[in-house]
């Protein structure tokens, strides 16, 4: 049933719903003997991981963590990771660690779940795989505390400037991929703009990440291809040079439409960050070229998580 929508600061927001799906999430804390340390392993180890389309996981910084925050008491980034299948998990995370952040000068590499086996059975392993690089020169420990009674084990391996610490293992939850909404104007700089300060508001926010670059996506895509190899392919609905050859859902005076994806550790974390996201956007694209909201899906073939924007934006 269509439901009618306030507009906010005169930008439309559509009565649709992002269409979501199940993904297993892991968080891992890098520090670094200084911030620019702690950042470049952090960009290295999320580069290419935009969409588990081709890139096999959904990466990005979540957020970044005083030294206050983080376990060595040194500059830090916490980054969240997101795949469709727990062995993809397993995969990726250690090889990202040792190809990315054993590899970075300085760095450490922590736990961003907190608890053992008997809070997060499941685990991702970390310094259980990457150990072997010492060539039997690494040492561990086993330390305790609330979060940890029964231990947690950390490796020292030894590298060129000392020891990379790395904690042994990271517990897996569950997660959310696919949360979204399109922004739509009447030029690029309008859009762009929107979609800054949505992707600005939205970093200050726990729990999500938007791994596109920037945080947005400019090829949205739909389900399924005319090409049997391929389940999915450009969202030709809302590419406007496609307008007078195919359906369009664009309006005559939209010419530029972006998508936000968003990611999260559940369900309410996504919902606020749109919502966020969203004013954010139209605060600055109102009456300045920013004309519709909207947000994907796909009838419900992609995930059973809907986010309708009149309840979003409650």
């Amino acid at each position: 049933m269509e439901v009618s929508i306030a507009p906010v600061n005169g930008v439309a927001i559509e009565s649709e719903f992002a269409e979501a799906f199940d993904m297993k999430a892991t968080r891992v804390i890098i520090t670094g003997h200084d911030r620019q340390w702690a950042l470049d392993g952090a960009r290295a180890m999320t580069g290419f991981a935009t969409s588990v389309i081709a890139c096999g996981i959904e990466m990005a910084i979540e957020r970044e963590l005083s030294p206050a925050e983080t376990p060595d008491g040194r500059p830090g980034f916490a980054i969240l990771a997101f795949t469709v299948s727990g062995k993809e998990l397993e995969k990726q995370i250690p090889r990202r660690i040792g190809q990315c952040v054993l590899t970075c000068p300085t760095s450490a590499m922590y736990a961003g779940i907190q608890g053992d086996k008997s809070v997060h059975p499941k685990r991702i392993p970390m310094g259980k795989t990457i150990r072997y690089f010492g060539d039997g020169h690494q040492i561990s420990k086993v330390t305790y505390d609330d979060a940890y009674p029964r231990g947690q084990r950390f490796w020292r391996v030894p590298v060129m400037d000392g020891e990379f610490i790395c904690e042994h293992d990271v517990g897996r939850v569950d997660g959310i991929g696919g949360g979204n909404f399109l922004l739509l104007g009447d030029s690029v700089d309008a859009v762009s703009t929107a979609c800054r300060a949505a992707i600005d508001a939205m970093g200050k926010l726990p729990g999500i990440i938007t791994p596109f670059p920037g945080g947005v996506a400019r090829s949205g895509s739909k389900v399924g291809s005319k090409y049997p190899a391929l389940f999915a392919s450009t969202n030709h609905a809302f590419c406007p040079t496609l307008k007078n050859a195919t359906e369009t859902l664009l309006r005559d005076d939209e010419t530029v439409a972006m998508e936000i994806v968003i990611d999260g550790l559940s369900f309410d974390a996504i919902a606020e960050s749109m919502k966020v996201g969203i004013m954010a956007a139209c605060e600055v694209g109102g009456g300045n070229g920013l004309l519709r909201v909207t947000a994907g899906n796909y009838g419900g073939k992609l995930g059973k998580h809907h986010f309708h924007l009149a309840e979003v934006m409650q």
